[in-house]
């Protein structure tokens, strides 16, 4: 048995490398755009808050309570995460290194 020579692993280094690049890109893109939904939603609850607080408006938390925790708690929803990394490392090579730049994204994002 012979160890792993650099000639053997040469047509996966370009795979990997764009894996790498790619996953960064996205994990930081994803943990931007993560973030502006997050401010969006805090906003529009301080309006909602401000308005209701006015009377301009009545908020039925109960009911928004209702209508939303089915949403997600879907099954659907909670495999969304594996799905995802599933559908974008398809190809091994690509998809080992897409997931460490993926992780490294979001934590540099």
């Amino acid at each position: 048995m012979r160890g792993v020579e650099l000639p053997d692993l040469t047509p996966y280094l370009g795979q990997m490398t764009f894996g790498g690049l790619a996953g960064y890109a996205v994990g930081y893109a994803l943990k931007k755009v993560g973030r502006l939904l997050a401010i969006g939603l805090g906003l529009l609850f301080i309006a909602l808050q401000l308005l209701a607080q006015a009377g301009y408006v009545q908020v039925d938390w109960t009911r928004i309570q209702k209508d939303v925790e089915p949403l997600l708690q879907q099954p659907g929803l909670q495999g969304l995460w594996e799905r995802l990394v599933q559908t974008l490392t398809y190809n091994l090579p690509f998809g080992a290194s897409f997931v460490g730049g993926l992780l490294l994204g979001l934590r540099a994002g």
